[in-house]
């Protein structure tokens, strides 16, 4: 370890790299009661802290491997730092990607100077092109963190901590990949302050480095998660492992949900989007502060990066509130009467409804999936849940069920061949608390609801699909209704997906 100080004290990072701010976010440490600082290496020019463990290894490279190139494989923040480094230091770079790598990171690696080979469509493959290319060109092969020179440009992000805040430091938390950023980070603080814990944090669908240490050797998962992808690595680095057997204190298991609500809370402080890999250290923190029942320390987390791909925004901030247990789905079977919707709608009362799916599936009964707000967590969702049971609504808590959340939740619905007379139309009307309940009471009075869908989108106005049944001879009544709501809206009846898909 002391000759790892050394190593991070004389680091080459800052030709490419900067010192990060260590940022105070007041949202989150009030709520949690604790002064929390994030290391805000998202705000480096790669948007990672990869870029110093890359740089330091290629800069210690000799002339003649320098004049032979460097090559790595990776689809992420490595294969960034790579070509960046070697563009500074005019080495040729070459980075093997997967077939399957967005064309926003592969255009990313190219504008930094890096030639890109696209190669078979895993890390596996791309892994084994890459070195196989490696010994045919003679080129160095830049691992991402199984490497000392890599580790060591690594822990230059721990240095930065310990000057930059040089009082009480209760614990350290960082992202856990493949081990080279918790190696180095620890090396240096458990050097140095062995009184600070350093705690490690992992998706609990990628849990190598946890998995290791509890069994005391390094194991090779069979299946790693592609959310956190930045850290979905199958096996920890054997000088990372040897590193964290000795340094790290701890590591925590964290979920997607709370993955993503750990993004909401980094927003809410800084404006600023972090990856899944990125928000992993808050996540950690949020549930050892729980766990530990902590209070008026100070907690550092690393915010790591910031590379995320748009397309993922929404599935962040509709896990978010699951993840902050301030969301809760349910399963409720109502019955089919005029007015039963009124009576569940009682039954939620005020809060408000993020989402709100129903079909028509037979005469007797009807299966509604809700989303509900919570204020207090998990004993608020289940005394709402035993108000249902007692009014004789089964409900079924659908709030970890993966895959309500992932797939049935959007699936809700279907063709219904009983349901005659139906007219479907679109509804917006201003979003605040007890609009939707409102509406119902309303709609529901005269007429049987046969569809109902809403989600809540964060806007000023809710927007809801809406089936009723009206016979013919009640028609006109029904559009003096619909003028007399106030709400705007538009009829669907005659919408293609509707005749394709829902009548």
């Amino acid at each position: 370890m002391e000759q790892y100080t050394k190593d991070i004290l004389t680091s080459r990072v800052y030709d490419v790299a900067k010192e990060t701010p260590l940022e105070y976010a007041p949202a989150l440490s009030g709520r949690l009661g604790n002064r929390i600082l994030l290391k805000r290496e998202d705000l480096q020019q790669v948007f990672s802290f990869k870029l110093r463990g890359a740089y330091n290894k290629i800069f210690s490279l000799s002339k003649s491997e320098r004049a032979k190139g460097v090559i790595a494989e990776s689809a992420g923040n490595h294969a960034q730092g790579v070509a960046l480094s070697a563009r500074k230091l005019a080495i040729h770079s070459l980075i093997v990607m997967p077939k399957t790598t967005p064309d926003i990171k592969v255009n990313s690696v190219r504008d930094l100077g890096g030639e890109v080979v696209l190669h078979g469509s895993s890390y596996d493959d791309a892994y084994s092109h890459a070195m196989k290319l490696a010994d045919e060109l003679g080129m160095t092969f830049i691992h991402p963190y199984d490497d000392r020179w890599v580790i060591a440009g690594q822990g230059t992000v721990a240095m930065e901590v310990l000057r930059q805040h040089s009082g009480q430091l209760h614990a350290l938390f960082v992202p856990v990949g493949g081990g080279g950023l918790i190696a180095g980070m620890a090396a240096y603080v458990k050097n140095l302050r062995p009184d600070i814990k350093v705690i490690g944090v992992e998706p609990d669908d990628a849990p190598s480095m946890h998995h290791a240490l509890a069994r005391d050797e390094r194991i090779c998962l069979e299946h790693v998660g592609i959310f956190t992808d930045g850290v979905a690595v199958r096996q920890v680095g054997k000088e990372p492992f040897r590193i964290a057997r000795q340094c790290v204190d701890e590591m925590i298991l964290v979920s997607t949900d709370e993955i993503c609500a750990a993004i909401k809370d980094i927003f809410d402080d800084t404006r600023s989007i972090a990856e899944p890999a990125g928000a992993l250290a808050v996540a950690g923190v949020k549930k050892y502060v729980q766990r530990e029942q902590v209070q008026g320390r100070s907690i550092v987390a690393v915010l790591s990066g910031a590379n995320m791909n748009f397309d993922r925004l929404r599935h962040v901030a509709e896990r978010a509130g699951l993840g902050e247990q301030r969301e809760a789905l349910i399963g409720v079977t109502i019955p089919e009467r005029p007015g039963s919707f009124r009576q569940f709608c009682g039954i939620i009362g005020l809060r408000a409804i993020t989402e709100f799916n129903y079909r028509y599936s037979d005469p007797e009964t009807a299966h509604v999936f809700v989303g509900v707000q919570m204020q207090s967590g998990e004993s608020e969702k289940d005394e709402l849940i035993n108000r249902f049971l007692t009014a004789d609504y089964p409900a079924v808590d659908m709030t970890d069920n993966e895959m309500a959340k992932m797939h049935v939740r959007y699936m809700v619905g279907g063709h219904a061949e009983q349901v005659k007379h139906e007219l479907l139309y679109r509804f917006e009307f201003p979003e605040r608390p007890g609009a939707l309940l409102r509406f119902l009471t309303r709609i529901g009075q005269n007429w049987n609801i046969s569809l109902f869908h809403y989600r809540n989108h964060g806007a000023d106005f809710g927007r809801i699909l809406v089936g009723i049944q009206v016979p013919p001879p009640e028609r006109e009544e029904f559009s003096c209704f619909l003028d007399d709501l106030g709400y705007s809206y538009r009829e669907e009846t005659k919408n293609p997906a509707y005749k394709l898909f829902l009548k």
